[in-house]
């Protein structure tokens, strides 16, 4: 799969929120790779802030996990919670291929080119208490604030059911002096 352009992306998803009557702003800021970087921008974007997982699961399952920035994931509890074989990372190949985006820019918005279904995606509850919800719109140098209740309706009108489940954390390790 050639991956369009990021003006291309973020333009069909725009063209997505209207089509839905979702309201969104967005933002335009130098490119961001981790949450570490982001934070830097997190005064002036007000709401949640969110990071996103690409795994894939030992069976071969793909899923896009959504949720609050801070959170340190307990990748095996999760896997267990969502009745699934092992975690890994995926790919970035199966990335592009699967969700039509490069690393660095993972987004649930990206669940609109998955038009196979071959993704699951799973939304962090405690997230979706957050307002407004702050997302990459396709791409790592913007990002584009909606609602939780607009993240749903978008997600549903993909064709996607999301996973809604509190996240388990990994426990904090206490230093002893």
């Amino acid at each position: 799969m050639a991956l369009s352009s990021p003006d291309e992306r973020e333009a069909a998803l725009y063209e997505r929120l209207r089509r839905l009557g979702i309201a969104w702003t967005t933002q335009a800021h130098t490119p961001v790779f981790t949450v570490e970087e982001a934070m830097a921008l997190y005064d002036s974007q007000p709401g949640g802030h969110t990071k996103n997982l690409f795994l894939k699961d030992k069976k071969d399952g793909l899923w896009l996990v959504t949720l609050r920035d801070h959170l340190r994931v307990d990748m095996g509890a999760l896997a267990k919670r969502l009745g699934a074989p092992r975690f890994s990372f995926g790919s970035a190949e199966l990335l592009i291929k699967t969700l039509g985006i490069e690393p660095g820019s993972v987004t649930p918005f990206a669940v609109m080119n998955d038009t196979a279904g071959t993704v699951r995606l799973v939304l962090d509850e405690g997230m979706l208490a957050l307002d407004p919800l702050n997302f990459h719109p396709l791409r790592n140098d913007r990002t584009t604030a909606v609602s939780a209740d607009a993240l749903l309706r978008f997600v549903r009108d993909t064709g996607h059911e999301p996973v809604i489940v509190e996240i388990p954390e990994r426990p904090t390790s206490a230093v002893l002096i």
